[in-house]
């Protein structure tokens, strides 16, 4: 086979995109999927707030590494609380650059 050849076929197109109305339940996958994210933010704040607690209570008692604990749970869930929040943007983002390649 020639090389020519073997090019031609990597740059084969199928003609496949993301179809919006292609299959029933859309709605209800997207409504379930906001919902996760919202119970995850929940979540996160709820881990934020004892994250904190222990970091205060580390720092007071004396417990070393209760405080360290405590920051790095805080820094955790900001950076969870971060990404759920940007996680449309970092999908079409992405999406929008996958669709460049060509």
């Amino acid at each position: 086979m020639r090389l020519i050849d073997k090019a031609t076929r990597l740059a084969y197109d199928p003609g496949i995109s993301p179809n919006e109305g292609g299959l029933p339940g859309l709605g209800v996958l997207k409504q379930v999927m906001g919902s996760v994210n919202l119970f995850s933010i929940i979540a996160v704040v709820g881990a934020l707030a004892v994250s904190a607690g222990v970091w205060a209570w580390g720092h007071h008692s004396g417990g070393h590494h209760a405080e360290a604990n405590g920051k790095k749970g805080v820094l955790i869930c900001s950076g969870a609380a971060l990404l759920l929040g940007a996680a449309n943007g970092i999908v079409a983002f992405f999406s929008a650059l996958g669709e460049q390649v060509h």
